[in-house]
């Protein structure tokens, strides 16, 4: 039995410790892999419009397929969530990166909307199973001053995938046509999930839950800098997960940041799912180009990875509170002002590709700083699968876009931008109710990064 000059706190060792260059190139490993995992994600909002004209379908016929997608993630980030809480965050991670690539892959080969519904369905459980493990390890790797910068750096890649979706989009869908796209976004995650397999980037916090990965825990910390004494034993403050872990998420301990955190993530995912899915579709249909409807979901993806790290930024010194309710805000104002901007023939492409840009700069600011968020919120044994079922609550809203964006184009788009703006109006209001939000400069001094 360990006695008090034996005990070792792994987590206060790694919150007190420096943020390693170890440390940081995991997070760039994990970038790596979220955006390609954003570029899944979107890679159908890309091909959609090439898609319904070499088919000769309507758009009606692609929201199946659509929801399909965001089906399987829905039911990703649940399976995903509970699989990194019990049998580790790496493993998870590495079978989600391959599924999806596989998927992504075989869309090549398909002749019909049904068939690729099947495969978006199969990578949709991949893709959404990815992204709480990949803010765990993010989180769990990084020493609690760093934490909310150093998560939704990682999930920012997100949009990021859909900048770089984008300019790919741009590139190959007049020339090489919608199967180059899915190819290239398939056969890129293989390479990824080797890198990941190779790197020792299990997360130090879960591995201390366990006395049989002792070894591993102290090799890992070796590589963080941190030093381990001899005969010292692990302890952590939460225990390893257990049944009923989902049932503790609306324990009273935890019910009202659920909650408020649900619902949340179902308004944000609302909005960003009608501009993935649909903003492509909606500005040809006003008779802008291919090129520039793809430019316009890439800018907005781009303003988005702006206004992420900034938010991340000013979460550290504000908190998130003021600086998620402001951005939720800001992402419903600048939709209004979309509304406000005739599409067709008079549409100002400069006008256009700004409000755009200050659109996803504060949506996505919302999106991502929302696991950071939801690490924060809970505690080690239910990280993983807190924050999956959050986003599960998201992808919700995401299957209803499919359905709702549908609806609106075929009724000709008019209140499209008005639902976006609605959507993040709710958004702010369900992040004022959140109690444990993060606070503004979460520890004193610590040593230098």
């Amino acid at each position: 039995m360990a006695t008090p000059e034996t005990a070792v706190d792994v987590e206060a060792l790694l919150d007190r410790g420096a943020w390693s260059p170890f440390q940081r190139l995991t997070l760039v490993l994990l970038s790596l892999a979220v955006i390609l995992d954003g570029f899944n994600n979107q890679v159908i909002g890309f091909a959609l419009p090439a898609m319904i004209a070499d088919w000769g379908r309507s758009r009606a016929d692609f929201a199946p397929v659509l929801s399909a997608g965001l089906i399987g993630m829905a039911a990703g980030t649940f399976v995903g969530g509970i699989a990194g809480d019990r049998w580790g965050r790496k493993p998870s991670l590495i079978g989600s990166v391959i599924c999806f690539g596989l998927a992504t892959t075989a869309t090549v080969s398909c002749r019909a909307p049904l068939e690729v519904g099947v495969l978006r369905l199969i990578g949709g459980i991949a893709v959404g199973a990815a992204l709480p493990n990949a803010a765990a390890l993010a989180g769990e790797f990084t020493p609690e001053r760093r934490r909310p910068f150093a998560v939704t750096a990682v999930i920012v890649c997100v949009p990021l995938g859909g900048v770089f979706g984008g300019l790919l989009a741009a590139k190959i869908l007049p020339s090489l046509g919608w199967r180059a796209l899915f190819l290239v976004g398939g056969l890129t995650p293989l390479l990824i999930a080797a890198a990941l397999a190779a790197w020792p980037c299990e997360s130090p916090r879960f591995l201390a839950r366990s006395p049989a990965r002792l070894d591993r825990l102290m090799a890992t910390l070796k590589r963080c800098g941190l030093l381990w004494p001899d005969g010292g034993v692990p302890v952590t403050h939460a225990p390893a997960a257990r049944a009923g872990v989902v049932g503790r998420l609306l324990s009273e301990w935890y019910r009202r940041d659920t909650l408020a955190l649900w619902l949340s993530l179902f308004c944000t995912q609302v909005t960003v799912y009608l501009v993935f899915s649909w903003l492509p579709t909606l500005l040809k249909d006003h008779g802008l180009s291919l090129e520039l409807a793809s430019e316009g979901l890439a800018v907005n993806n781009l303003g988005g990875v702006a206004g992420a790290l900034l938010s991340a930024r000013a979460i550290e010194t504000l908190g998130s509170r003021p600086t998620m309710i402001g951005c939720a805000l800001g992402a419903a104002v600048a939709a209004a002002a979309l509304f406000s901007l005739p599409l067709g023939s008079r549409t100002p492409t400069v006008g256009l590709l700004a409000l755009l840009t200050i659109q996803g700069f504060f949506l996505n600011a919302v999106q991502t700083t929302l696991f950071a968020l939801a690490v924060h919120i809970y505690a080690t044994d239910v990280r993983t699968t807190g924050t999956g079922m959050a986003l599960t609550m998201g992808r919700i809203g995401g299957i209803l876009s499919a359905f709702l964006g549908a609806q609106v184009l075929n009724a000709g788009g008019a209140s499209y931008f008005v639902i976006l703006a609605l959507a993040m109006a709710s958004a702010a209001l369900a992040l004022a109710f959140v109690r444990r939000h993060v606070p503004g400069r979460v520890c004193s001094p610590a040593p230098s990064d």
